[in-house]
């Protein structure tokens, strides 16, 4: 059986709970309550996106290059948050 590795994003939402994405297969998002509702979730929509390919004979990407990083934004005076 082989295995594949995807990076996982998850990002606490204002409301509660936590979106999860998957960089490397475009549109794979879903939602959780909690961080290991969000990864259940997500390991489903991961089966459902590769078994769409497999269907459609599309290639399954693999998560080979990902780089997660952050970066830090100076904003001058007068700038509004939301």
């Amino acid at each position: 059986m082989k295995v594949l590795r995807y990076t996982i994003i998850l990002k606490e939402e204002p409301e509660g709970g936590y979106t999860v994405i998957v960089p490397s297969l475009p549109g794979c998002v879903t939602y959780g309550k909690t961080v290991e509702e969000a990864k259940k979730m997500i390991t489903d929509a991961i089966k459902g996106y590769l078994k769409s390919l497999k269907k459609h004979h599309e290639p399954v990407p693999e998560d080979t290059t990902s780089l997660i990083t952050s970066i830090d934004l100076k904003m001058g005076r007068g700038f509004a948050y939301a």
